[in-house]
């Protein structure tokens, strides 16, 4: 879970290391059944390996700050849900609401 700012400079750093594939961050509000049914499609075919793409989750109702600042760290408007991919320090890959799939973002982190 994301709950601090000094967490998006830490995924910001880590998203250069060769150690790892890529970053995932899944936004998501806890009050809103596209956010839930959007999470819970991801979870039931997301196959990528903790260790090679660390993944975190942001509950934007609790830390909507956090979700501004990734919006403006990666030039993104905000939504929720919404998936980002980010590595090097850039978000190679974003998408919101029926848009999310494991598929297409495994696909990102290959070709990126």
């Amino acid at each position: 879970m994301l709950i601090a700012e000094e967490q998006l400079m830490y995924i910001d750093a880590l998203s250069h290391s060769n150690d790892i594939d890529a970053i995932v961050v899944m936004k998501h509000s806890t009050r809103c059944s596209i956010s839930s049914m959007a999470l819970s499609r991801l979870e039931r075919s997301w196959n990528v390996s903790e260790k090679k793409v660390p993944t975190y989750f942001l509950d934007i109702l609790k830390h909507r700050d956090l979700s501004n600042k990734l919006a403006e760290t990666y030039n993104l408007q905000h939504e929720s849900p919404q998936i980002l991919v980010i590595k090097n320090g850039k978000c190679i890959y974003s998408a919101t609401h029926s848009e999310i799939s494991a598929p297409d973002i495994s696909a990102a982190i290959l070709n990126s």
